[in-house]
């Protein structure tokens, strides 16, 4: 009992021939499973644990082929033999591991086969209960349903809330792939004002930056940018800004008419056609994302993402020309925006001027007499393919204009001599020099005049009446600003046009609203310059 079992002995492989009948030991109706394990001499046999017992009953003996063993179990189960035991030779019985069906190869690929089969068909009933919606999927499936009141009472005051909240930072994809444009930058609703820089492999000669109101878009190009658009300069440069005309439909007109689009200030109508499509989230704001109409032009069912307070913080569909677009709106980002001079510069704050200011704008006529005259130069941009610069000067004793005009694209150069009501003009050689010539050409003097035309030439009939007539009481101070290291204030007056004047007086600037919504301005240098056309013109005439 205290020693260690003796090391079994290699049994000998079975023959097939029962042993005797009164074999010691031999057990009858014993079940494979629970086979019985020799101790040693003398031990009682006790029940093995299924498996264990297995592996230590097995021996170095190779294993029977499955058909003998087979064979030899059906005919024992006709014939009335009983199952072939083995006999150790020390005496104790145990049951014959080689009669279980052998764990072969051929055997474990089954089995692995059909785990795969039953795995293959748990995953088909698992996908086969999951829903039938995809997330990011707009298409009306029957996961979708039709808007709540709530929901279409939200997207009804969808652009109400976008005003509300003034100003928002935007994200723009237009087309896909590699004629993909992407825009970055922010939209003012107040204003309104879109500001973006435009990048992207379908860029093209939009590459650069874009400032946009409701009526005038204008492009400052940047054709050696970088690629990949980022958040504009908040003070935008002054220089080399140029008109463009929205292509109606396509492009940055359209992208323009979207953004500004999105900001109303009165409640749409709930929509009755919309449809809730499933819950998601937008930098970790819950929101649901609907389809459903919106005023702006484009895509009449566009695909939103509005939270629980009717922000909205997506916006996928297509342009008025079909082409796809997404607007992803950071409602955190909100900086104030500086619109350049041509889009009337930042707002202030209007107001009726004081006592002072009124007295200032009184004398103007009056010191700018007594001034005599200045050098101008002109920027204005009356079109796409009209956008004109001008040099010359200006003398309120006479009074007349003097400039050379050059009109950029074409090329086309005139020189214009202007008096109050009165306008002459005649075509310069290409190549002349960018100065007018002094003196006053007598060509040009004894040209046909006509009536002002152009905003330039009702800029000029501006400047020019200053000297005779007040601005009056209407004048409205807009804000303080700055120009060239001077502080001034900036006057609106009657008929689009505005002062800037310095603290004596003195104007250093003067603009025109001009017809596409661009302010056209003349810089004034006060300093009479030879041949403005003082007392040489009466003379000619």
């Amino acid at each position: 009992m205290g020693t260690s079992p003796e090391r079994r002995p290699r049994r000998e492989p079975d023959t097939g021939t029962p042993p005797p009948a009164d074999e010691p030991g031999r057990q009858r109706g014993v079940s494979r499973p629970h086979r019985l394990s020799a101790r040693g001499d003398g031990d009682q046999a006790v029940p093995r644990e299924p498996g264990r017992g297995h592996r230590r009953g097995r021996t170095s003996t190779p294993t029977r082929p499955a058909t003998v063993a087979g064979r030899r179990r059906r005919a024992g189960l006709f014939d009335g033999r009983r199952p072939p035991l083995t006999t150790r030779p020390d005496g104790d019985p145990e049951l014959d591991g080689a009669d279980d069906p052998p764990d072969g190869p051929d055997r474990r690929r089954i089995a692995l086969a059909a785990l795969v089969a039953a795995a293959a068909i748990s995953a088909a009933a698992l996908v086969a209960a999951l829903p039938s919606w995809v997330p990011g999927r707009t298409d009306d499936a029957p996961a979708t349903r039709a808007l709540t009141a709530s929901e279409a009472d939200r997207v009804a005051a969808l652009r109400v809330t976008n005003l509300r909240d003034v100003r928002a930072g935007v994200r723009v994809t237009v087309g896909a792939d590699g004629a993909r444009t992407e825009l970055v930058g922010w939209v003012d609703w107040a204003l309104p004002l879109v500001y973006l820089d435009v990048g992207g492999p379908g860029a093209g000669d939009d590459r650069g930056l874009v400032q946009a109101t409701a009526s005038a878009l204008l492009v400052r190009p940047d054709p050696g940018a970088l690629p990949t658009p980022a958040r504009p300069p908040l003070v935008p440069p002054a220089d080399r800004w140029r008109m463009r005309s929205p292509a109606g439909g396509h492009g940055l007109g359209a992208v323009r008419d979207l953004l500004i689009g999105l900001g109303a200030d009165r409640v749409d109508p709930p929509a009755t056609d919309g449809r809730w499509l499933r819950g998601d989230q937008v930098g970790g704001v819950p929101v649901d994302v609907l389809q459903a109409p919106l005023a702006p032009p484009g895509d009449p069912l566009p695909t939103l993402w509005v939270d629980a307070d009717a922000r909205l913080h997506r916006l996928t569909g297509r342009l008025a020309d079909g082409t796809p677009v997404t607007v992803d709106l950071t409602r955190a980002d909100r900086p104030t925006l500086h619109p350049v001079d041509l889009l009337g510069g930042r707002p202030g704050q209007p107001r009726a001027p004081t006592d002072d200011e009124v007295a200032r704008l009184a004398a103007l006529p009056a010191r700018l007499r007594a001034l005599g005259g200045a050098t101008v130069t002109v920027a204005a941009p009356l079109g796409p393919s009209a956008n004109l610069r001008a040099t010359g000067s200006i003398n309120w004793t006479s009074p007349s204009a003097y400039l050379a005009v050059i009109e950029e694209g074409s090329g086309r150069r005139t020189l214009r001599w202007a008096r109050p009501g009165r306008v002459a003009e005649v075509q310069r050689s290409p190549d002349g020099p960018a100065t007018p010539p002094t003196p006053v050409p007598v060509a040009l003097l004894a040209a046909p005049t006509r009536p002002p035309g152009d905003d330039l030439d009702r800029l000029l009939d501006a400047a020019l009446r200053a000297a005779r007539h007040a601005p009056g009481a209407t004048a409205v101070r807009i804000r303080e600003d700055r120009l060239d290291d001077r502080a001034v204030d900036v006057f609106e007056l009657p008929g689009g046009r505005r002062l800037w004047l310095d603290r004596g007086g003195l104007p250093h600037r003067m603009e025109l609203r001009a017809g596409p919504g661009v302010w056209i301005r003349l810089d004034l240098t006060p300093a009479r310059a030879a041949g403005s056309g003082g007392s040489a013109a009466p003379a000619a005439r």
